[in-house]
């Protein structure tokens, strides 16, 4: 028995000697593979490490594509910059290395104090800028010195530049530094001093424009400097975006606007809705953001009157005054409660109840017709039709046309202005539209609130005979734009043939308000509407003393507007102006019309669009 139990004993020991052992074997068996991987494999590398070298992981910032007009001239384009660098954890001690480079380059208390700021607030290895925009001397004092500035760096980086600068900041936009909120999972935008897109264009195509980063792995020394590059992953630029942009109708069309205090104008294609210049004055040059803008700069740029970074082609909502006297003769004409020749006596004032509405002619414009109502812009005229239409009624027009609504335009900025409607006032206020509104939304006052590119719309629809287009700014590939392919109007073509009609007569009839700012080139007159609309109303006592607009002071005066098309026989071009605070829509918004019309038929960018299409170079008029 026990001889037995001592075998069976022995047996066991043995098979636990051999599990064990087998074991240890698998065990230096993967010792020494891994020893080997290490050393033969990777040996290079950690001989490195072994002689106090490191290999860094740099991210390449991407460069960011260019933006170009319709004739390929750049509009935002990269140009190469110096730049230095600290990475914290390869210096024992940043403010002495911070104190020892401002010996060397410009570099205040203030901009110390902002590096070690940025230090606490990311990995001790996240390199941290220290100055933008380097000069070339600055570049070499700093790669002498680099072994006495353990952490320091160097690098080439790019900044944005704008040719056309202040002309097409509130289109293009500009570039800024990275905020948390914009954070994504884009390596690229953890980059020291990476910019992306803010506003404009730039913000609306930021991912387009953006490209993708790449990836270096750099062998460098004790002190911070680089010995070797080990591995690249080139970074991918960003793609470039044309636009319908001309980038001399831009330049002309804000060299106008700057005769003005403050404007704004949009030029289009009647047919196709592409945009040919679209400017806002006062204005900015786009390059200071993306340089670093000053506390003094800014406080500046926001507490102007005049709004300059406000882009008030799109983002400006202001009552449309008498340019909109067409939405309400439509809705007139389509209620059939006149025709051509139904005519108003206009005695220079209009009674409903108790409520006295003037005309703009004191003393009246006698006996008018749809025509004439237009050419003199009749305002009694237009009462009278507001008695026998609702307001909803003109609002149904008026929403056709473009306006009271976001256009789906490309840029952000863009606001809805406003078409009141009885259900609108109701919710609003609790309150019920009253007839005396009507009377006055009838003439583009009141409630209503309209943007330039949403006038410079409305205009298109009216005379591309009913088509409805929709404003576009960006070429992009891959659908061929087809001029008959866009969707017809609900609306009479002869209505809109009457209305155009009265429009011609504005600037060419003998009575036109519009009559002194002819286009006299063969072939290139012009048509349009004037429209001034006011800032406040006009009280009994101000009306009794003949008091003029031009003596209030200036921000109590009326707005100016003129929305206009070239030539006026075939159009093809339409604009819309608004001088803010100009008085008269036919002494300040009609000459800048008649000289933005003039000049787009002088370029001729339609030629070019065409071109494009001619050539196969599919252009798509769908907005993002």
């Amino acid at each position: 028995m026990y001889n037995t139990l001592d075998s069976e004993n022995s047996h066991k020991l043995t098979r636990r000697a051999f599990l064990i052992g087998g074991f240890q074997l698998i065990g230096l068996a993967g010792l020494g593979a891994r020893l080997g991987w290490l050393q033969v494999v990777h040996g290079e590398q950690y001989k490195t490490l072994a002689d106090k070298n490191r290999i860094n992981v740099r991210i390449i910032p991407p460069q960011r594509g260019q933006i170009l007009d319709l004739n390929g001239l750049p509009l935002a384009v990269n140009k190469q910059k110096y730049q230095v660098f600290i990475v914290p954890e390869q210096t024992d001690d940043i403010r002495k290395v911070l104190f020892s480079l401002s010996k060397l380059i410009d570099l205040s208390d203030p901009e110390i104090e902002s590096v070690l700021k940025r230090v606490k607030e990311k990995p001790s290895y996240f390199p941290i800028q220290i100055k933008d925009n380097l000069t070339r001397q600055e570049l070499s004092i700093i790669e002498v010195n680099i072994p006495d500035l353990p952490g320091i760096l160097t690098d080439i980086g790019y900044f944005r530049n704008y040719p056309i600068e202040n002309a097409g900041s509130h289109i293009i936009g500009y570039v800024g530094e990275v905020s948390k909120s914009d954070i994504t999972h884009d390596p690229a935008l953890n980059i020291p001093g990476f910019k992306i897109g803010k506003v404009g264009i730039e913000k609306a195509y930021d991912e387009t424009l953006r490209g993708r980063a790449g990836r270096a792995e750099v062998e460098v020394n004790v002190v911070g400097r680089e010995i070797r590059e080990l591995n690249k992953q080139p970074a991918q630029t960003g793609d470039n975006l044309e636009l319908s942009l001309d980038r001399d109708l831009q330049t002309f069309t804000y060299e106008r606007l700057r005769e003005s205090v403050s404007a704004s104008a949009v030029v289009m294609d009647a047919f196709s809705g592409a945009i040919y210049a679209l400017a806002s004055f006062p204005s900015y040059d786009p390059k200071i953001f993306g340089q670093g803008l000053s506390t003094k700069q800014w406080d500046e740029l926001v507490n102007d009157v005049n709004k300059p970074l406000t882009n008030k082609a799109i983002a400006g909502q202001y009552p449309p005054g008498s340019t909109f006297k067409m939405v309400t003769a439509l809705a007139a004409l389509k209620k059939g409660i006149i025709d051509a020749g139904t005519t108003f006596f206009c005695p220079g004032s209009f009674k409903l109840g108790r409520d006295t509405f003037h005309c703009w002619k004191k003393e009246g414009h006698g006996s008018v017709n749809l025509f004439s109502a237009l050419e003199q812009s009749c305002d009694t005229y237009f009462y009278n039709l507001a008695t026998q239409l609702k307001i909803d009624d003109i609002a149904e027009v008026a929403e056709e046309f473009g306006l009271g609504q976001k256009l789906g335009f490309e840029l952000t900025e863009e606001r809805p202005g406003l078409v009141p409607t009885s259900e609108w006032k109701y919710g609003r206020f609790g309150e019920r539209w009253a007839p005396g509104e009507t009377v006055v939304a009838s003439i583009g006052q009141g409630y209503l609130l309209t943007t330039p590119l949403q006038l410079a719309l409305m205009t298109a629809r009216i005379v591309n005979g009913g088509q409805a287009v929709s404003p576009w700014i960006t070429l992009k590939q891959g659908r061929e734009f087809v001029s008959s392919g866009i969707e017809k109007m609900n609306i009479n073509i002869h209505h809109l043939n009457l209305v155009k009609y009265g429009m011609d007569r504005v600037v060419t009839g003998e009575s036109g308000t519009a009559r002194g700012s002819s286009i006299y080139e063969v072939g290139m007159q012009m048509g349009g509407k004037t429209g001034t609309a006011q800032v406040r109303r006009i009280t009994k006592a101000e009306r009794a003393a003949g008091v003029k607009n031009e003596e209030l002071a200036r921000k109590y005066r009326h707005h100016a507007l003129y929305v206009g098309y070239a030539p006026q026989q075939d159009p093809r071009y339409v604009c819309a102006v608004v001088v803010e605070h100009g008085g008269s829509g036919s002494k300040a918004a009609a000459p800048v019309a008649r000289d933005l019309l003039l000049q787009a038929q002088k370029i001729n960018p339609a030629i070019k669009l065409q071109e494009r299409l001619s050539a196969g170079q599919s252009v798509s008029i769908d907005t993002l």
